[in-house]
C-alpha cells in the first residue's frame, strides 16, 4: 500500500475474505446496501487504527535503534515485523505499551467528537435502533468502542501479544530474561487454549488468534533459550572450516556433483582469493537443466560476510535482518576462513544443550 515513516505497509490477500465475511453477515441480518457499505468503511477505518497501533510499536523501537521491515494487515489484526525486541526490560516495556497507548489517544479524540451523552441516555431499544442506522456519527461511535477493545484485548497477558510482552518485561526486572520468557510463554499458551475453546463456541477468528499466540509463544521461548546458550561464544566456535570453494568460471554441473557427493548445500565463489559471490542450493536446483552454464551467471553477488571474532548471536540478528542464512566468515584482515549457516549453528546448539544438562 506504500510506506509510512519508511516502513512498508502491506495487506495480506486474506484480508479480502474478512470484508466478504462482514458483508455476508450483514446480508444475513437483512441489511441494506447502505449498512453493508458502512460496515466495510468501519473495517477499513478500524484497520487504519491498527496500522497506527503498529506504528506506535515500530517508531518507539526505532528510538532504540531497532528497525521495522514492514507492517502486514491480516484478518486477525496487524503484525509489525520488528527486527527484534529490546532485551532491556524498560525498553521492551515502552515498545510493548506504545501500541495500546496510540489506541488510548485515538479513543480519547473520538470521545471528544462523539456525543456520548446521547448514546448513554437512550434505553436499550432506542440505542439498538440508533446504532443499526448507517451514519457517520454511528461509525465514529463504533470506532471509539473498537479502540477501547483493542487496548483491553492487546493488554491481555498472552505472550507474544502486547500484554504478554509487558508481563515479560516486568518479570525481567526480578529474574533472568530466559525464565521471564518461559513464564510469559506458558501464560500465553494457557490463554491460547482458552481462546481456542471460545473460538470453537463463538467466533472462528479467535481460533486463528489462538494458533498465532500458541505457536508464537513457543517459537520465541525457544529462540530466547537458544540465545542464552550461545552467550559468550563467537562465530568461530560454530563455523564450518572444511568447505569447498568454487570459481566463477566453474559450471553448474560441477556444483551439482558436489551436492550429490557430500553434505554441502551452499558454496562460496572465490576469484583470486577474493569472495565474489554465493551460490545457493535453490539456484543450483533451479538450473539443473543447464549444466554447462557458468556459476557466475547465477551466483548472488549481493551478500553479507561476518568476522570470526563477532558474537555468535550476531548470526541470528543477521538472519532476521537480512534474510540470509549462509555467510562467509573472514578473519580480521578480511581473508576467507570458513562459513556459517543455520544447519551448523543448530548442531552447535544441540551439542551445547546436551553439555549443560
Amino acid at each position: 500500500m506504500g510506506r509510512v515513516a519508511g516502513i512498508k505497509i502491506e495487506v495480506h490477500w486474506t484480508f479480502v475474505l474478512l470484508l466478504i465475511w462482514v458483508v455476508f453477515l450483514d446480508v444475513q441480518r437483512g441489511g441494506t446496501t447502505a449498512s453493508a457499505l458502512m460496515n466495510i468503511a468501519l473495517i477499513l477505518f478500524l484497520f487504519v487504527c491498527v496500522v497506527m497501533h503498529e506504528l506506535g510499536h515500530s517508531l518507539t523501537a526505532r528510538k532504540f535503534n531497532i528497525a521495522t521491515k514492514k507492517i502486514t494487515l491480516l484478518p486477525i489484526g496487524g503484525v509489525a515485523s520488528i527486527e527484534k525486541m529490546p532485551e532491556n526490560p524498560t525498553q521492551e516495556l515502552l515498545v510493548a505499551l506504545a501500541g495500546p497507548a496510540v489506541n488510548v489517544v485515538l479513543a480519547f479524540l473520538l470521545y471528544l467528537v462523539v456525543p456520548m451523552q446521547t448514546y448513554l441516555s437512550l434505553d436499550a431499544a432506542n440505542l439498538e435502533r440508533l446504532l443499526s442506522a448507517p451514519s457517520f456519527q454511528t461509525m465514529l461511535f463504533y470506532l471509539f468502542i473498537a479502540n477501547i477493545m483493542l487496548v483491553v484485548f492487546n493488554l491481555i497477558p498472552a505472550f507474544p501479544m502486547d500484554g504478554g510482552r509487558v508481563l515479560r518485561a516486568l518479570l525481567s526486572y526480578s529474574m533472568g530474561r530466559v525464565k521471564a520468557t518461559d513464564i510469559a510463554a506458558s501464560v500465553g499458551q494457557v490463554f491460547a487454549i482458552i481462546f481456542f475453546v471460545l473460538g470453537l463456541l463463538f467466533n472462528p477468528f479467535l481460533v486463528l488468534i489462538a494458533l498465532f499466540i500458541f505457536i508464537g509463544a513457543y517459537g520465541e521461548n525457544q529462540m530466547v533459550k537458544q540465545t542464552s546458550m550461545i552467550e559468550g561464544y563467537q562465530i568461530e566456535n560454530a563455523m564450518l572450516t572444511n568447505i569447498t570453494l568454487l570459481h566463477p568460471e566453474d559450471t553448474i554441473e560441477k556444483a551439482i556433483d558436489l551436492i550429490l557427493a557430500g553434505t554441502e548445500k551452499h558454496f562460496i565463489v572465490v576469484d583470486q582469493k577474493r569472495i565474489v559471490g554465493i551460490l545457493y542450493q535453490k539456484d543450483i536446483i533451479g538450473h539443473v537443466k543447464y549444466g554447462s552454464m557458468k556459476i557466475k551467471d547465477i551466483m548472488k553477488q549481493k551478500f553479507r560476510t561476518v568476522t570470526k571474532n563477532e558474537e555468535l548471536k550476531t548470526f541470528f540478528d543477521l538472519v532476521s535482518k537480512e534474510g540470509q542464512r549462509f555467510f562467509p566468515v573472514t578473519g580480521i584482515d578480511g581473508t576467507l576462513e570458513g562459513a556459517i549457516d543455520m544447519h551448523n549453528v543448530s548442531e552447535f546448539l544441540l551439542i551445547r544443550s546436551q553439555l549443560i544438562q
